[in-house]
């Protein structure tokens, strides 16, 4: 049983990219789509897929993307947490690495990085941070 899914799944690609990884799988959940969806909006992951295991339950396969032999993704790091959820108005959220990053926020309007929250201003749960 995993207590933090969200989290489990960045661990995931984590890992992944620190083994060089191509593709790493994770169990399948609509939150855990639309953040990944969020990814492959801004570049840092190539592609996902969502599945059947042989037990019949949905898996989402993450293609994991690599520049000159480097992960794309440098630093992902849960914010929010199920012990201690963090929520922030759009003029709360700051910048990650100056802009070279971005931060991804779980809103009224579904998962949005903080560039589509801006231009939609609204705010909602800090859920990680991407570099």
């Amino acid at each position: 049983m995993v207590n933090d899914p969200l989290g489990d799944l960045l661990t995931r690609i984590r890992n992944g990219q620190m083994a060089r990884l191509s593709v790493v799988s994770s169990p399948s959940s609509k939150h855990r789509v639309s953040v990944l969806e969020v990814l492959k909006r801004e570049g840092y992951i190539r592609d996902f897929a969502v599945s059947d295991n042989e037990k019949g339950q949905p898996q989402v396969s993450v293609e994991l993307k690599y520049s000159e032999g480097q992960p794309v993704i440098r630093k992902i790091a849960r914010v929010s947490k199920p012990g201690r959820r963090v929520y922030k108005k759009i003029n709360e959220v700051q910048s990650v690495y100056n802009g070279l990053g971005i931060s991804i926020l779980s809103t009224p309007r579904g998962v949005l990085s903080d560039k589509e929250a801006r231009n939609e201003n609204v705010g909602g749960e800090l859920l990680c941070q991407v570099f």
